[in-house]
């Protein structure tokens, strides 16, 4: 087989990917498969399948080391927390760089580090605080290259340590610790003072002197300060450290604590300790699908879920010698933690025609992530029978933990009672940004970031041209329904801008019940999100017993650190190629007119739309409710931006595609789900768009029948769209706007990500 035939003649990106980032010395796709299968052919099948991947680490080095290369077959390991002394900080930067030499990602907590003004007993009198050392961590990070990129680092501080103010504000200075990312720790004592307004005391005793600083805050000003630079700088993020600490096979063994997270957050871990990452494919385990009788296929998962189990304790074995330092491999040896998690869910979803975050795909993901927890325990009994438990083993403690007994069945208690278990450690759900850009597919447990991606290319008269590259679903859909554009899709081919956030948190808090690590998680929101809602989506997060959560908020001012681009360099947008910036079509009475009654979720809505009569193109929009229709003033306000836009020159399925990105509105959901009488949508401006391509087709079908045309504003050509003037991220290799998804930066044009 060859890696074309493999991941498809179509898909370019995929190949490139591949042979950039894993083929190793132009070995071909057979020989790779072999080499990082280990001779598993069971494993060999479901990669060739795309059911499964290793992470990253294995699929570039597994079988390397007899090449002579210093690797790990780790994505990602905690270093021993660093001791309030200055050998043990600058142990740590040592350790930080030997991790990142051998190509592993790192996460250090300094919650143990005294805070700012604390008395020591040397030249400086007093410490700079834990926060100061950031820097140092950072800059270790930059320096130690990575296969063309740099290290990835995860710096994480308790909530209650007198230096999290300033922990909080030190990356609202965007030149300062530019290559980590950082998070609180938040107690659940942290979060009932919150949410009853009490004040929550800060606190560190310095062993070495007995030294105590308290400082006694306001819970809630504090949580504040916590959204509301996530809000603006998309850190730091949020650690709720009691779930992360409660919910796991290790929560009553009291010689196991967890030290910290790893980059992306998805590994809590203890000192010394590492992980390896796969990642099955449920977007491969529907039957018939996009039809009523589409079903997911049980049986073949749970088997691809046992074999990836076993798949991933062999690299386990392999690797034991593989790890940069001796804690390391150590901690291993004692531990055994694997994570294997999912991608491909949101593909899963629209195959199974259910919209993400709803009560039917949240009910399927349910079933599906107790199967694969139970399944993995089960898998991890079984090779413990074979080959041993791992070392620090109790089975009591175990069983008694409240993750445990919530997800196994009496089969796979039966197990566990008798032989142990292999691995203290077992699921994860990581980003796989780059192996899903490679396979096509959505990544983690994300929702589909956009349905199509934009792309510029110059044509012959030296002009920038704009066009769609729709993301494979979607392509793949719109060709065998023979659709000409996005806007005709079914409601449930949703993405992440127009997700309720209640949506996108309600997923992962059902995959979280069933994990025993964590989740790498980025909810992505519009400009428009405000402060007061990250705080409510914060708090809504740990309600609903998430272990950790950050947002990303389109055009917030981390972009300004992200952003590779020369600003001098930027030119004004323009409103199209026909009509100059500010000019605007006038309309006489020669117009078609149509007429749309919607049902929304506060009742009728008139929708009355005017066409040019020679090109069919949009003019004017009128909207107006009915006797329980919504505000009226609001209606008035949406057509006129509507109609002013289609005559500047804004095409209509430009306009469109800004309606259909504007969310689910809660009245219209519940209607719909009650009355089941809404109009095709989840808010008013997406009913809104759907009407007014239904009466745009109808035109065009009646000034040209079946021929086809191409939609031309009155007394201009085609314009382009008027382009964001909000910053864009860079890709560092190809230039083109990075997407942020599960804590990573990804480019859906050359695959480039800086989780790798």
């Amino acid at each position: 087989m060859q890696a074309e035939e493999w991941l498809g003649q179509d898909n370019q990106l995929g190949c490139d990917i591949w042979k950039k980032k894993y083929c190793y010395d132009n070995e071909t796709f057979d020989h790779w498969l072999d080499r990082i299968s280990g001779g598993n052919e069971k494993i060999a099948r479901l990669i060739r399948e795309k059911k499964f991947l290793f992470g990253g680490r294995i699929l570039s080095n597994r079988g390397l080391e007899y090449e002579g290369r210093k690797i790990t077959l780790s994505n990602c390991y905690v270093i021993e927390p660093p001791q309030d002394d200055i050998e043990s900080i600058f142990e740590c930067s040592k350790k930080l760089a030997r991790t990142y030499s051998y190509g592993g990602g790192c996460g250090i907590d300094i919650s143990g580090l005294s805070p700012r003004g604390a008395k020591i007993n040397n030249a400086a009198k007093e410490t700079t605080g834990a926060v100061s050392f950031m820097e140092l961590y950072s800059l270790v990070t930059s320096l130690i290259g990575q296969n063309g990129r740099r290290g990835a680092l995860m710096i994480s501080i308790d909530c209650s340590h007198p230096d999290v103010e300033e922990f909080i504000d030190l990356k609202t200075d965007l030149n300062k610790v530019t290559k980590a990312n950082i998070s609180v720790r938040i107690s659940n004592k942290f979060m009932e003072a919150v949410k009853k307004h009490e004040p929550f005391l800060l606190h560190y005793t310095r062993e070495a002197t007995g030294e105590k600083i308290e400082k006694e805050v306001d819970a809630r000003e504090l949580f504040h300060h916590i959204a509301e630079t996530n809000w603006d700088y998309a850190e730091p993020g949020a650690l709720f450290w009691d779930r992360v600490s409660s919910w796991n096979l290790l929560a009553n063994t009291k010689e196991f604590s967890y030290a910290g997270v790893n980059p992306c957050a998805e590994e809590p871990l203890p000192a010394g300790g590492s992980c390896l990452l796969g990642s099955i494919n449920l977007s491969e385990f529907v039957k018939n699908p996009f039809t009523a009788g589409a079903v997911f296929d049980f049986d073949d998962f749970k088997n691809c879920v046992k074999e990836s189990v076993r798949a991933l304790n062999e690299v386990l074995d392999e690797g034991l010698p593989l790890h940069p330092l001796e804690e390391q491999r150590e901690s291993v040896a004692q531990w055994r933690q694997i994570g294997l998690g999912i991608m491909g869910l949101a593909d899963m979803l629209m195959k199974m025609e259910l919209t993400y975050g709803e009560e039917e795909a949240i009910q399927l993901c349910d079933e599906i992530g107790f199967a694969m927890a139970d399944t993995a325990i089960a898998a991890s009994a079984m090779l413990a029978k074979e080959k041993g438990a791992f070392e620090k083993c109790n089975v009591e403690e175990i069983m008694t933990t409240p993750y445990f007994e919530a997800n196994t069945s009496e089969p796979t208690r039966e197990l566990v009672k008798k032989y142990g278990l292999r691995n203290s450690q077992l699921l994860t759900i990581a980003p796989t940004g780059t192996l899903s850009t490679m396979l096509g597919i959505s990544g983690g447990i994300e929702p589909v970031y956009a349905n199509y991606y934009e792309r510029k290319t110059e044509s012959l008269h030296g002009k920038d041209v704009y066009y769609k590259v729709y993301t494979k679903i979607v392509d793949n859909y719109m060709k065998e329904h023979k659709l000409t554009d996005d806007a005709m899709l079914p409601d449930y081919f949703v993405t992440a801008m127009t997700l309720d956030y209640r949506q996108r948190i309600d997923m992962q808090a059902v995959w979280q019940t069933h994990i025993d690590a964590s989740i790498s998680s980025t909810v992505n929101v519009p400009n428009r999100f405000t402060v007061e809602e990250t705080e409510s989506l914060y708090e809504y997060a740990y309600d609903q017993g998430l272990k950790g959560v950050t947002i990303f908020r389109d055009g917030c001012k981390r972009l300004g650190v992200l952003n590779a681009e020369d600003e001098k360099k930027k030119k004004s947008p323009v409103a199209g190629e026909g009509l100059d910036r500010g000019e605007i079509v006038e309309i006489n009475d020669d117009v078609i007119g149509k007429k749309r009654k919607l049902i929304t979720g506060c009742g009728s809505l008139h929708c009355i739309a005017l066409f040019d009569p020679y090109t069919g193109a949009l003019l004017e929009t009128y909207l107006s409710k009915g006797s329980t229709g919504g505000c009226n003033n609001f209606m008035i306000g949406l057509s006129r931006m509507i109609s002013i836009s289609a005559r500047g020159g804004i095409d209509i399925y430009t306009i469109i595609d800004q309606l259909n990105s504007t969310g689910s509105c809660p009245s219209y959901t519940v209607r719909r789900a009650t009355q089941k009488d809404t109009s095709r949508g989840s808010c008013c401006p997406m009913a809104v768009g759907n009407a007014l391509l239904a009466m745009y087709n109808e035109v065009q079908e009646e000034l040209f029948g079946s021929e086809k045309k191409v939609h031309v504003p009155p007394k201009a050509p085609k314009p382009k769209a008027v382009k964001s003037l909000e910053k864009k991220i860079r890709c560092p290799e190809c230039g083109e706007p990075l997407i942020f998804e599960g804590g990573c930066n990804i480019c859906k044009s050359c695959g480039w990500s800086k989780c790798m």
